[in-house]
């Protein structure tokens, strides 16, 4: 699969590797929702991207909306309860988010769903995570993103101001809280030129 990403300026070190948690920032949203958010959390993200792209089994599915099947906007690639992940510095992400939320969270992230997002003419639509237990109880959803940045845009459900968030080359954000019941959130399609993104989302067990 080729694709051509803008390397960043700041990722110029093919080693993958984690920086502290100790940065994360938090921003409360309200409806007992909150979001945190650490830039650059992962050093090396490029060349994680590339071997991403090169070596994890994408898929493209179908789902029927508005009583026809249309493809999904992007491709994707799911790692269950107790899979290995693609890259050992995922695992370590995942440990490290565990430990980092074991006070809060209770449990920890067991699951990575991967999507890959090729140009602008892909994204998600509006949603919340409520498949499971999401749905019903508080719970965090961990996003780690490579490859270009897209903004990720969350609005409160029922309407009401948006909050964009930036995120590309390694950023992390957590949505936490009632953030998956009380708010919404989306990678919205563009037409703008922008290059190819990953984005690797944490889950606990139960929580899609």
């Amino acid at each position: 699969m080729a694709v051509h990403l803008q390397s960043s300026l700041f990722d110029q070190d093919d080693a993958s590797g984690l920086r502290p948690l100790a940065g994360l920032r938090r921003r409360h949203l309200g409806r007992g929702a909150w979001i945190d958010v650490l830039p650059q959390w992962l050093a090396g993200a490029d060349a994680l991207f590339d071997m991403l792209v090169r070596d994890v089994p994408w898929h493209a599915e179908r789902r029927v909306m508005y009583e026809r099947v249309v493809e999904v906007p992007r491709l994707l690639s799911f790692f269950g309860d107790g899979a290995t992940l693609p890259h050992p510095v995922l695992g370590e992400a995942r440990d490290a988010l565990g430990a980092h939320y074991a006070e809060e969270l209770a449990e920890p992230f067991t699951t990575a769903g991967l999507c890959f997002y090729r140009d602008g003419r892909d994204g998600v639509a509006w949603h919340g995570d409520t498949i499971g237990r999401g749905g019903r109880e508080d719970t965090m959803v961990a996003i780690l993103s490579l490859g270009a940045p897209r903004s990720l845009v969350l609005r409160p459900r029922g309407g009401g101001s948006t909050v964009r968030t930036p995120l590309g080359h390694g950023d992390l954000i957590v949505m936490g809280g009632s953030c998956q019941r009380t708010w919404e959130h989306a990678i919205l399609k563009t037409a703008r030129p922008v290059g190819p993104r990953i984005s690797v989302q944490f889950r606990p067990h139960g929580v899609r």
